[in-house]
C-alpha cells in the first residue's frame, strides 16, 4: 500500500503513517462539535467504540500516547508513590520523565527477557509503606507495555498478563497497560481485545502508529477512572475543541486497519529472516513477533549503517551504537521489503 508521494522506504517507525485517501475523505466529511463541552459526535462515538471493544465502561480521547500514559499514571497515583514497570519500558525511557515531573512518582524497574516481565519479578518489585517504618515509597501502580517496543515488538502471554494483574491487585496496586501497539498483540495472538485486557484497570491505545491515524490515543477504563482522567486531561492541557476530524480518522482506523496488521507481521518476519542470513548483520528471530525488526551490526557501526541505507533510499533509526530498528507499517509493500533486503546486501558487500 503506497498512499504517500516519494520514492523512499520509511522504516523509522509506524508513527510515520499518513492518512489514506479513504481516511482523509472520512475526516473531511466529519461532523464536529466542542469536545471539551462533550458536543463532538465523532469523539463521543470513538470513545464509546473503544470502550466497548475493550470491555470497559468508558474512554477518553487524548492528543498523544505519552499524554495518555501520563494521565493514567496521575489518575492512579499520589505524589511520592512508586510505579513498577519494565526496565526499558516506554514510560520510563521515552516519556521525558513525566512520571516524576507530573505525578511525583519514583519507578521500580523490573529486569525482563525480551521486554516481557515475569509475574514473580513484578511481585518482588512492589514496595509498600506499611511495615517499612516509613522507609519505602508506596508502590501503587504496575504498568505493562504490550507489545514491548524495546523487546523488539514482543507480546505477553495471556497467562502472564492475567497473573501480573492479579499480583498488582493483591498488593493494592492498580494495573495499567501501555497498549500503544495493543492491536498488534491482539492480531499476533488471535485474542479478543476485551479478553486480553480484562483484568486491567486502564489501557492506553495509540491510533497514530500501526492503525494509521494522524493523531491521537484513547484511554480506557471504568467510568470513575475516566472521570478522574478528564480532570487531569484538562490540567495537562489536553482538551481539544472541534476534534471530530481526528476522531473520524480513529473510527476509520478501528473499522479498517486492525486485521491488516497481520500483513505487517508477515513482512517483518520476511525482512528479519533475510537480513539474518546476510553476513554482517544478525537478528534475534525470537523477538520478531509483530511489526518490528531489531538488527545487530558491528560495534559502533549503527549510525554508519543508517547513513549508508539512507543513500539507498531506506530510512531506519539507531537504538544504540550496534543496533538499528526497522518498523513495518501500512505504507510498506512487498516490493519495499525486497528493496530493503537488497540494500542490506549491497552494504554487506
Amino acid at each position: 500500500m503506497r498512499d504517500y508521494p516519494g520514492g523512499r522506504v520509511d522504516l523509522r517507525s509506524d508513527t510515520v503513517t499518513q492518512p489514506t485517501p479513504e481516511m482523509r475523505s472520512m475526516m473531511s466529511s466529519a461532523d464536529v462539535g466542542d469536545d471539551v463541552l462533550g458536543d463532538d459526535p465523532n469523539v463521543n462515538e470513538l470513545q464509546i467504540r473503544m470502550a466497548k471493544m475493550l470491555g470497559k465502561e468508558a474512554a477518553i480521547f487524548i492528543p498523544s500516547g505519552t499524554m495518555s500514559n501520563a494521565i493514567a499514571i496521575r489518575a492512579h497515583t499520589n505524589p511520592g508513590d512508586e510505579i513498577v514497570t519494565e526496565r526499558y519500558s516506554h514510560i520510563y525511557v521515552y516519556e521525558g520523565g513525566g512520571f516524576a515531573a507530573l505525578s511525583g512518582c519514583s519507578v521500580a524497574l523490573v529486569d525482563a527477557s525480551l521486554g516481557i516481565m515475569k509475574p514473580n519479578d513484578v511481585a518482588k518489585a512492589i514496595r509498600k509503606v506499611e511495615g517499612s517504618l516509613g522507609h519505602y515509597p508506596n508502590g501503587s501502580l504496575v504498568c505493562v507495555e504490550n507489545t514491548s517496543n524495546r523487546g523488539g515488538g514482543t507480546y505477553y502471554s495471556q497467562e502472564d498478563l492475567d497473573e501480573i494483574a492479579h499480583i498488582a491487585h493483591e498488593n493494592n496496586c492498580a494495573a495499567h497497560i501501555d497498549g500503544a501497539r495493543l492491536f498488534n498483540a491482539v492480531i499476533a495472538t488471535s485474542t479478543d481485545p476485551a479478553r486480553m485486557v480484562r483484568d486491567y484497570d486502564s489501557i492506553s491505545i495509540c491510533l497514530s502508529k500501526g492503525l494509521g491515524a494522524p493523531v491521537g490515543s484513547v484511554l480506557v477504563g471504568s467510568s470513575e477512572f475516566i472521570a478522574r482522567a478528564h480532570r487531569w486531561r484538562k490540567m495537562f492541557g489536553g482538551g481539544m475543541r472541534q476534534a471530530g476530524m481526528l476522531a473520524a480518522a480513529g473510527i476509520y482506523a478501528l473499522e479498517n486497519n486492525i486485521d491488516r496488521l497481520g500483513d505487517d507481521h508477515i513482512r517483518a518476519k520476511n525482512l528479519a529472516s533475510a537480513i539474518n542470513n546476510i553476513g554482517s548483520f544478525s537478528v534475534n528471530l525470537d523477538t520478531v513477533q509483530s511489526n518490528m525488526v531489531y538488527i545487530s551490526c558491528d560495534e559502533g557501526q549503527a549510525q554508519l549503517l543508517v547513513d549508508n541505507l539512507s543513500k539507498e533510499g531506506i530510512d531506519i533509526l539507531t537504538i544504540n551504537d550496534s543496533t538499528v530498528r526497522a518498523v513495518i507499517h501500512l505504507h510498506i509493500t512487498d516490493e519495499d521489503i525486497d528493496r530493503t533486503i537488497n540494500a542490506f546486501k549491497k552494504i554487506n558487500n
